[in-house]
């Protein structure tokens, strides 16, 4: 077995964004021993963000993020806790929300745990379904004005949100394969965060 992944154990998780209708989610597999820091950007990669806004765990009543004191919230720091000491068996879960003004929350849930298979790199997506949401659309009530108005050229908003995007969207679409090769190329030049 690699030295990089030794005693360590692959995590399988599905993250689902909440109130998506049909549900817009990732199955994908990573190491054990991350930093939640580190799991938020993959998180970022995996879903189709763009890490431009502020992030937070939920895990019980405990939240994680980076502290602020502007903010009030008593947070621990997500730089200093591993993947493995909120979630240590399948079933259990957490909250995951990016961007505070949007409010875009999502549902992580471990389903499995398994040994690192000596041939694959992590994280890696298996499954995927639904695109992500545009960054600033106005969380997932934005979104469904959002396509409606692209959808309909006589909705009022359908010239402004298509000069706005710059194109077609298609809401079905997520390219697991181009996802799964940005993590291998984060992976590639070293970041710390990937």
């Amino acid at each position: 077995m690699p030295e990089m992944t030794r005693g360590k154990k692959v995590y399988e998780l599905k993250i689902s964004l909440r109130e998506s209708q049909p549900l817009i989610w990732r199955r994908f597999q990573v190491l054990n021993d991350i930093t939640l820091f580190r799991f938020h950007n993959i998180l970022q990669l995996v879903m189709g963000w763009t890490n431009s806004h502020l992030h937070q765990f939920l895990v019980g009543q405990t939240y994680y993020g980076e502290p602020d004191p502007d903010y009030g919230a008593d947070c621990e720091d997500d730089r200093r806790v591993r993947l493995s000491r909120v979630l240590h068996k399948p079933q259990d879960a957490m909250v995951y929300e990016y961007d505070f003004g949007d409010g875009w929350e999502h549902d992580i849930v471990l389903e499995r745990i398994v040994d690192p298979d000596p041939g694959a790199q992590y994280p890696f997506i298996l499954e995927a379904e639904g695109a992500c949401p545009p960054e600033d659309v106005g969380g997932i009530g934005g979104y469904y004005e959002f396509l409606r108005a692209l959808a309909n050229p006589r909705h009022p908003q359908h010239r402004d949100m298509k000069a706005w995007w710059g194109g077609p969207f298609d809401p079905k679409l997520y390219d697991i394969r181009a996802r799964n090769e940005a993590l291998v190329r984060r992976r590639r030049v070293g970041r710390p965060d990937a």
